[in-house]
């Protein structure tokens, strides 16, 4: 979900997905067949200023909304963002773009708890999601890290923000990063919900150990009214009224 410079995600995401799957459903610009029904996005300051209204009268029931990344970075738009999709009855989270190798885990769920990441039982607000995917900057795929040093770092970030929301933290992956990073780690699953990037019409083989998928980024071109330019889409599994249940921990 983060974006340097052409969007270096974007590209490495996408070069890795064509290893795994057809060049055909690399990319997803219509809607899954079938897929939930309860659609959502995900933001940061690259969609500019958005039409919070607009986006939730277009049927979008919930965002997740880049806050931090790293220690020290926090999305020039997240404020703006998360205070006005809340008012446009938007369910909306925040996340936090993992850079494992300059901090440990508690470092960073510290930050992230600190500038926007905390939680309140208010009907419209997600536990935040842990955002892991291919390093974009210089270090090597795994961040340099040995599947060992992952799981820990991991475990690290996830203890800390349940201490300091009493929340479990959403994992947003990809199935080929977090098999191969983490060297099939299976533990996370029993309670953190979980976030799969995989832009196609299926949502594909999960995770190992993963039951089910929470929320599914099916597409990094999608259109939505109030927003410029291409948005990702999601969906979660299952109703608003489930959604809800989420939000509050009930």
């Amino acid at each position: 979900m983060t974006r340097t410079g052409t969007s270096l995600r974007r590209l490495l995401a996408a070069t890795l997905a064509a290893l795994a799957t057809a060049a055909a459903g690399l990319v997803a610009t219509a809607t899954p067949a079938a897929a939930a029904t309860t659609p959502g996005i995900d933001v940061s300051h690259y969609q500019g200023a958005i039409n919070w209204t607009s986006v939730r009268n277009a049927g979008i029931q919930f965002a997740f909304i880049k806050a931090t990344e790293g220690t020290s970075y926090k999305d020039p738009r997240f404020n703006t963002n998360y205070v006005a999709a809340y008012n446009a009855g938007v369910i909306r989270g925040a996340y936090h773009f993992a850079r494992p190798n300059i901090s440990s885990g508690a470092v960073q769920a510290n930050y992230l708890a600190s500038n926007g990441g905390a939680w309140s039982a208010d009907s419209r607000t997600l536990p935040a999601a842990l955002d892991l995917e291919a390093n974009p900057y210089a270090g090597g795929y795994c961040y340099g890290k040995t599947t060992s040093g992952m799981r820990a770092w991991v475990q690290d970030f996830l203890n800390t923000y349940r201490s300091r929301t009493g929340r479990y933290a959403v994992i947003y992956t990809t199935t080929s990063w977090w098999n191969q990073c983490t060297g099939n780690w299976t533990a996370p699953w029993a309670n953190h919900p979980l976030w799969i990037a995989r832009w196609s019409s299926t949502v594909g083989t999960l995770p190992a150990g993963a039951p089910f998928w929470s929320f599914w980024q099916y597409t990094d071109r999608g259109s939505v009214p109030g927003i410029s330019g291409a948005v990702d889409r999601n969906y979660w599994n299952g109703d608003r009224s489930r959604l809800i249940a989420l939000a509050n921990n009930t």
